[in-house]
């Protein structure tokens, strides 16, 4: 069947976003290619997205209290009918042409089951400093990963129903890194391409402390499985290793400078170790922001990656301990 023939079932996941989800449902109704049904999944709001998600012609449909993302997202692929499943979360406004262009990604590629695609580099709603930090970011790991990956990121994301079924529902029981464990079930039934020509603009965490907070809850079940995947050929790298490995070891080998000032070559190289990690990426942001915001994302980038290591190590304790990641869904599980 021809691309824009192809019927798009859009599933919008929300929970307490009436910031966003309006927006969110304007960009979905002005898309060039016109869904065949939009259903939003309320995952228990106790705000007023049930009101704002009435004012347009969609489905809404209750998940029955807040059991989280992975949840509201099975729920509506219940629900759906269409050939296409196009998830987008609700704190993204996607541009006019962004399921018109999946669908074109995967008529080039017939093997190709699964498109995600990339945040823009301005956020949804300009909420400061912080979340230019993570905007910017979270384009760059993206932009650079772009081509046949074995990850899929589902905030913005259209999928194969039959690709879809054949993986399983996503994992109920985790609230973060539920992508990365859904995409190595995802990767042995179908291709997977990230796409830049399929984008949304974000509406991130604008602060400090959030940022921080949000980083250490998404490292914890990394230890669980992430470390595998990331092993896998095609795997995406949201952040690359060896920055994450050098952050701390810049902080534990400063007082090493205070036994003798030539020993503060040590913390220097461990620094520089840090900027080189993620090739591009420095040069991109100065780029798009300027010299003096590229040394703030620096020092707000450091920190982050300190929160990373603190998350994984806590996640891996827990681990030690047998508190331990659940297991996966079975697909009647998940019904």
């Amino acid at each position: 069947m021809a691309a824009d023939q192809q019927t798009v079932s859009v599933i919008v996941p929300n929970y307490n976003y009436e910031k966003t989800l309006g927006a969110c449902l304007d960009a979905v109704f002005a898309q060039t290619h016109r869904p065949y049904e939009v259903i939003v999944v309320d995952d228990g709001s106790t705000d007023r997205s049930r009101e704002i998600a009435a004012r347009y012609p969609c489905r809404v449909v209750s998940g029955g209290g807040n059991r989280g993302v992975s949840a509201a997202r099975n729920l509506g692929a219940r629900e759906a009918r269409g050939e296409i499943l196009f998830f987008v979360d609700s704190d993204v406004a996607l541009r006019p042409d962004a399921i018109a262009n999946a669908l074109a990604v995967m008529a080039a590629d017939p093997e190709c089951g699964c498109v995600h695609g990339t945040y823009d580099t301005r956020p949804l709603y300009d909420d400061g400093p912080i979340e230019h930090y993570k905007v910017l970011h979270a384009h760059w790991w993206r932009r650079r990963s772009v081509g046949r990956v074995n990850t899929a990121i589902f905030a913005l994301a259209a999928v194969r129903r039959s690709a879809f079924l054949a993986a399983g529902p996503f994992h109920e029981g985790l609230r973060d890194a539920e992508d990365v464990e859904y995409s190595d079930r995802l990767a042995r039934v179908t291709g997977i391409r990230l796409t830049d020509t399929v984008v949304g603009r974000h509406d991130d965490c604008a602060g400090f402390r959030a940022m921080l907070r949000e980083q250490y809850r998404r490292s914890l079940p990394l230890a669980a499985f992430a470390g595998a995947h990331r092993m896998r050929s095609g795997s995406v790298a949201v952040n690359p290793a060896l920055g994450v490995l050098t952050a701390p070891l810049v902080l534990a080998t400063l007082p090493l400078a205070l036994a003798h000032p030539a020993l503060l070559a040590v913390p220097l190289a461990c620094f520089g170790l840090f900027l080189l990690a993620d090739p591009g990426l420095l040069p991109f942001v100065r780029r798009e922001r300027g010299l003096g915001f590229l040394a703030w994302f620096v020092g707000v980038h450091l920190v982050a990656q300190l929160a990373i290591v603190a998350g994984v190590a806590a996640g891996f304790s827990a681990r030690l301990r047998g508190a331990g990641t659940p297991r996966p869904l079975t697909l009647a599980e998940g019904r």
